[in-house]
């Protein structure tokens, strides 16, 4: 995306970030339902969600809806940065703000 590369272009490129997303987000949803665990009860899972849905979001503007690319990379980072914390939730499952 920074390098404006044809690769964007690829008819997989566009496919795979939808697909990988579904899967993540059934798979987190799964994971609450198969542990009978309530995300309202258990604030590690809420916010593993939540950060995947700001994953989500933030991705898709950096690599498809932002306007110029100071706005992708802002979301790039953000995107990182939540897939950062979900990993440090998950290793720890606990909240660092909590």
């Amino acid at each position: 995306m920074l390098k404006d590369s044809t690769l964007l272009q690829l008819r997989l490129v566009k496919i795979l970030p939808h697909i990988v997303d579904s899967l993540l987000l059934a798979s987190g949803v799964a994971l609450a339902v198969l542990t009978q665990t309530n995300p309202l009860v258990q604030h590690w899972l809420l916010a593993k969600l939540l950060l995947l849905l700001l994953y989500i979001v933030s991705g898709s503007i950096a690599l498809k809806y932002g306007q110029n690319k100071t706005q992708r990379v802002m979301a790039m980072v953000l995107a990182v940065s939540a897939v950062s914390a979900i990993v440090l939730i998950a290793r720890n499952r606990y909240l660092i703000f909590s």
